[in-house]
Parts: C-alpha cells; sequence; structure tokens
C-alpha cells in the first residue's frame, strides 16, 4: 500500500527535508520513525526539497509498505510519540500506487513573513524576518504582480541545482498584513506581520526568498514597480533585491487536484 502522511514542522533544527551527510534532515527523522514504528526498511518521498531553517505549515509525504500494522487513523499518533516535538504528523491516507508526494502536487504556495520593527520580539526570532525599516505595501503589492504569469525567473534565483529551464509559471503573489501567528508578540507592541504568498507551478533555488527580498527593496523605495518587469526581462540576478534569510519562510499551502484521496485534508487553506 502507498500511504501519504500530512505533516508540519520547525525547520530551525534541520538542513532542510532532503537527508544530508553532514546534520540531521526532516526525512531522515521522519523514516527513522516509521521505520522503528512499521519494522521495515522504507522510503519517504517529499513534496519538495526545503531548505535548511524553512518551516512548513503543510506538507506531504508518502512510502509504500506490504502491509501497514497500525490502522491509519491511529498512525499519526503513534508516529508523533517516536518524532520530535518540531515535527508532527497531522494526518495519513492511502492514495494510489502511482502517487508521488512530489510529481502529483499541482500547485505549491509559500509564504514568507517579515516583521517591521525597529526593535526585537523574542517570540518571532527564527520565526520571521525583523526589517528595521518601514515599507510602502501599496508598492510591494504593486511590484508582485509582476511576477505573475509564465515567465523566465533567472533574476529572482540562487546557482544550485541545475535546471533545463528557468522559466516558471507563478498564479499569484500577493502582499499582505497579517496577525503574528495568532498572538500579539512581546508586551503588545509587535505590529502586524507581512506576509509574502506566491503560489506556483515550481520554484527554482531561493525563488521566493529573492522575491521577498526585491518586494522589500521595492516597498523601501530602493527600486521601482516597474523595474521589477525590466529586472525579469533582463534576467540579471545583481539587478534584483537580496536573498532574505530561510527563517521567514514557509511551506504555506499545497494541491493535489488529481488525487481526491488528500481532498478531505484541506491542504489548500
Amino acid at each position: 500500500m502507498n500511504v501519504a502522511l500530512i505533516l508540519s514542522y520547525d525547520g530551525t533544527a534541520y538542513h532542510g527535508w532532503q537527508v544530508q551527510k553532514n546534520g540531521a534532515s526532516v526525512q531522515q527523522t521522519l523514516t527513522e520513525a516509521v521505520e522503528k514504528l512499521l519494522g521495515c526498511k522504507t522510503y519517504l518521498s517529499g513534496v519538495g526539497r526545503t531548505d535548511a531553517g524553512v518551516h512548513a505549515r503543510r506538507y506531504v509525504a508518502n512510502f509504500k509498505i506490504d502491509t501497514c500494522t497500525i490502522p491509519l487513523d491511529r498512525l499519526p499518533l503513534a508516529l508523533n510519540a517516536q518524532l520530535p516535538e518540531d515535527i508532527a504528523v497531522l494526518a495519513a491516507a492511502e492514495v494510489p500506487a502511482a502517487f508521488d508526494a512530489r510529481f502529483c502536487c499541482t500547485k505549491k504556495e509559500y509564504a514568507y513573513y517579515v516583521y517591521p520593527s525597529r526593535l526585537p520580539d523574542p517570540f518571532l526570532a527564527g520565526r520571521a524576518y525583523r526589517h528595521p525599516y518601514p515599507v510602502d505595501l501599496t508598492r510591494m503589492q504593486e511590484g508582485a504582480q509582476r511576477f505573475v504569469g509564465r515567465q523566465d525567473f533567472a533574476a529572482v534565483r540562487s546557482t544550485g541545482t541545475p535546471v533545463k529551464s528557468t522559466v516558471r509559471t507563478v498564479f499569484h503573489c500577493e502582499v499582505e498584513r497579517c496577525t503574528a501567528f495568532g498572538f500579539d508578540g512581546y508586551m503588545g507592541a509587535t505590529a502586524p506581520l507581512i506576509r509574502i504568498r506566491v503560489c506556483g507551478d515550481g520554484f527554482l533555488y531561493n525563488m521566493v526568498r529573492a522575491i521577498a527580498g526585491t518586494l522589500l527593496y521595492v516597498g523601501s523605495g530602493k527600486l521601482s514597480p516597474g523595474e521589477v518587469t525590466e529586472i525579469l526581462q533582463q534576467g540579471m540576478r545583481a539587478q534584483a533585491g537580496p536573498t532574505l534569510p530561510a527563517h521567514g519562510l514557509y511551506m504555506n499551502r499545497l494541491w493535489y487536484e488529481k488525487t481526491p484521496e488528500l481532498a478531505p485534508y484541506r491542504l489548500d487553506e
């Protein structure tokens, strides 16, 4: 049987999703928990290779096993008893044999959180990027729309894994204010966070973090919204904004439009 796990995790302590030789990864930690619990060797395929320090509000992985000795409705509780508290399995579902968490995902949305304040907030450390300068959200939102569509995103990628093409489709890119993860922050002084949401059919290495850095440049007046279009057309990484730190980035929503078995888990909400 093919089992899909829906999980979330805080990526602070991990070198990303994928197994690494030089440090702990989410994939390795989860694989060890599955193998210990079920008493067999298996391989977990994940929806994406989140980088070191990146978090996941929603994440899907799948593994194949001859027989699962634990009922799927009880599997999350059993796995969570084996896992550290910064990784949580939320649900488990049987999916078709051909299902792969990575290749069956039709759209992904990442969210980048910016904390606009001159003062640090200990409750947001490692959760959002602190930006100590004022920004114009209207300009940022206007700049964000320049990323929407099917186009070449070479200007907002870092060198890394080689790819055949730097063309991707961005379905939406939004800049908005939001509350600080359900609480008001240190002594009530925290300003609302800025959330940058980018949804696409695939992403280049550090693409969302570079988009977020470019939009902060737009909001700070270092770039105009119109210059975003020019930068994308010219494809020069040095002309765009910086790649922001990993700790502000979250895998936020996922779409599995051809896998009805995952529909009850509301991954796209």
